[in-house]
């Protein structure tokens, strides 16, 4: 959505919209219009070897994480991967 001067990234889960929009800011260098923010729990999920380890079937955890979407003024973007 790079055209659409839309981003999205992984943040810190106890980061706010205001804090989140600053530090785009200061980063890059640009002007961020809007911030959306959105939280995931982590899912519970069992092993793969569940039918041969000897504590078959012990559910592990994926972890929780928070992901912030982030729209940019027009006329501004993010060089994630420079060309070269």
């Amino acid at each position: 959505m790079e055209s659409s001067n839309i981003y999205t990234f992984i943040v810190n889960k106890d980061a706010n919209k205001i804090e989140i929009g600053q530090a785009i800011e200061k980063l890059w260098d640009v002007t961020v219009k809007d911030v959306r923010t959105m939280r995931y729990s982590g899912k519970t999920k069992r092993s793969q070897m569940a039918r041969l380890a000897r504590n078959a079937g012990t559910p592990g955890r994926r972890p929780s994480f928070k992901k912030a979407v982030i729209q940019l003024t027009e006329g501004d973007h993010i060089e994630l991967y420079e060309a070269g």
